[in-house]
């Protein structure tokens, strides 16, 4: 069983047994929860560099910020922890030029929830890991899903550069774009992935009947209501998507990630069960709600019982790399799953698509 997870040392464990020092790429929230698992792990922290354009007599934590180049030429050999984001081709091929002259790893640290993805992580949920491995439709979904794990395990780039798709993808094969399609995009942001789906129904000469699109925070609603205005075939809904109807509090402050009960000022949204937002038979269902998949889904239930075409995050929680899967083939089980993942470090933008056989 799980024949496809050939990294069984985990990043951290690396980290704390290298004889070389290990800096810390980037500052903010990313090196925050990175340092919180050094602290947990005993691995010994050499300092922090950013960017040239981010380092201006910074001090992160206690420590000065450098750039690269006045670390590299002070020692000649160390490890690099990159602790952002890169999901842009100019700073994903940065990182990747980095990477030929140093180590560097790319720890997954969970967006929502607790705990690490790590080998021992896998073993106890090996069962379902490999459940999802065999079920996937084709051998591309199951390299990329092999690929995203031993990244999860081991912090190593090359697994994601490896297994990258490009987005014009999805529609191109993945999800055919049929006549008067209704499409439910729950985690809105600004529009980006409706108007994704817009541009190609228009380039495949499809036309689609309505959109309906969830966006919780109020200040990507704003963006989105601006991008995306309403109209007789557009509704947005200022709210989140959940298993029912009802209320929840999120942080007012933050961009696209804004989670329920965050930091700092709150602000109390409606949530919607999709089953009772939208009447009509949601024929694609995209879900992006960072960490709250899995409640979404119980709230769509009757719209993926009935057919709808799926495109799901698959990198909020560690576990949403097998529940989500599975839940939704327990929801309806004639449906055939593919997974990709998109340009991204970490392993953002794995997503799952589910199509009608």
């Amino acid at each position: 069983m799980l024949d496809f997870i050939t990294e069984k040392t985990d990043c951290w464990d690396y980290l704390k047994n290298t004889d070389l020092p290990v800096f810390i790429y980037g500052m903010g929230d990313g090196a925050l929860k990175i340092m919180s698992v050094f602290e947990r792990y005993g691995i010994p922290l050499a300092g922090f560099f950013a960017s040239d354009e981010f380092v201006r007599g910074h001090i992160f934590q206690g420590h000065l910020v450098h750039t690269l180049s006045q670390i590299e030429a002070l020692i000649d050999d160390f490890v690099i922890v990159l602790a952002f984001a890169a999901g842009y081709q100019s700073l994903y091929d940065r990182i990747n030029e980095i990477a030929k002259r140093h180590t560097l790893l790319a720890p997954d640290v969970p967006v929502a929830g607790k705990g690490l993805f790590t080998y021992e992580y896998c073993q106890k949920n090996a069962e379902k890991i490999q459940y999802v491995y065999d079920m996937l439709a084709d051998e591309k979904s199951r390299q990329t899903y092999a690929d995203v794990i031993n990244f999860k395990i081991s912090g190593k780039i090359e697994y994601l550069n490896r297994c990258t798709s490009p987005k014009e993808e999805v529609y191109g094969s993945l999800v055919p774009l049929g006549d008067n399609e209704v499409f439910a995009d729950l985690g809105a942001y600004n529009g980006d992935t409706a108007l994704d789906f817009m541009s190609a129904c228009e380039s495949c000469g499809k036309n689609f009947r309505r959109l309906y699109a969830f966006e919780p925070n109020p200040k990507n609603f704003r963006k989105l209501t601006k991008n995306l205005p309403e109209s007789d075939k557009i509704t947005l809904f200022n709210a989140a998507a959940g298993r029912e109807n009802g209320t929840v509090k999120i942080s007012a402050n933050e961009g696209r990630m804004s989670r329920a009960n965050g930091s700092g000022k709150s602000v109390e949204i409606p949530v919607l069960a999709v089953d009772e937002a939208v009447p009509e038979n949601v024929t694609i269902l995209k879900l992006d709600v960072e960490g709250g998949e899995r409640e979404a889904i119980f709230g769509a239930k009757r719209h993926i019982a009935g057919g709808a075409k799926i495109l799901c995050s698959l990198y909020h929680r560690n576990e949403d790399m097998f529940d989500l899967p599975l839940l939704i083939k327990s929801i309806n089980p004639e449906l055939k799953f593919y997974v990709r993942h998109q340009l991204y470090i970490p392993a953002w933008e794995t997503n799952l698509y589910c199509v009608p056989k």
